[in-house]
């Protein structure tokens, strides 16, 4: 990608809210935000070695402020900032507008025939059901492998082999994704997860699908968080589909 920063700036371009973020906190899962009208999540990635943009921190800064951190390269800033554009992006009123829920069984490669692909996993995903028993091949790639997963150095050697890419959210963060796509450039590619901003901006780099959650319990979500708890949080919400068109 020839401008690395430009997938960044066009999503905090189109966080066009002046509203605060009212709380902004970093758990040890999830970062969230909530405003008056929404609450946010990004997966929480720790790493404060360089300083933050906003010294002060994001909370109680306008949104359109407060997204611009995305692109920090502390990441713990940048896990808040996603957030923060996740309270504006993944609302129950943009939903409806785009007409883009989607059920969650398989919401993210709905529609897509699986057999005899080449599918490459980003982040250790489950994929959608029966994906090994249809797919000539699966990859996947992560940052802190299990058994049977390729270390993410694997990425520059197999990616290009692929035809279908299902990214995690959380490489906006990290800030893996410009190169991730670039290496996916003649896949179909898909960015999922809680992480995921309903941004249509995002699509003009590359990305074909975008399939994430709208919270629609924001108390449960709140909780959730806060007490660290571990599974599916898709519970405390909605799954959204938005794709290129």
């Amino acid at each position: 990608m020839s401008d690395f920063y430009a997938l960044y700036d066009a999503l905090a371009d189109s966080v066009r809210s002046a509203e605060p973020a009212a709380s902004v906190s970093f758990a040890e899962r999830w970062a969230m935000a909530e405003t008056a009208e929404g609450l946010g999540l990004a997966m929480a990635t720790p790493g404060d070695s360089i300083a933050p943009r906003f010294s002060g921190g994001l909370q109680g800064l306008p949104l359109c402020e407060a997204a611009k951190a995305v692109s920090s390269w502390n990441l713990t800033e940048a896990s808040c900032a996603l957030a923060a554009a996740n309270a504006f992006f993944n609302t129950s009123a943009r939903m409806e507008a785009l007409g883009s829920f989607e059920p969650y069984e398989n919401y993210s490669t709905a529609g897509i025939d699986l057999r005899g692909r080449t599918v490459g996993l980003i982040g250790h995903l489950h994929g959608p059901k029966g994906l090994r028993e249809l797919a000539r091949a699966v990859y996947t790639i992560e940052r802190s492998p299990q058994p049977g997963d390729y270390p993410d150095a694997a990425c520059d050697a197999l990616l290009p082999r692929c035809d279908l890419v299902i990214i995690t959210g959380s490489a906006l963060v990290n800030k893996t994704l410009p190169h991730l796509l670039e290496l996916c450039k003649d896949a179909f590619t898909i960015l999922t997860g809680p992480s995921v901003p309903m941004c249509p901006a995002l699509l003009d780099f590359g990305i074909d699908r975008l399939a994430g959650l709208v919270v629609t319990d924001r108390g449960g979500m709140a909780d959730y968080v806060r007490e660290n708890r571990r599974g599916n949080p898709y519970g405390f919400g909605q799954s959204f589909l938005l794709k290129r068109r």
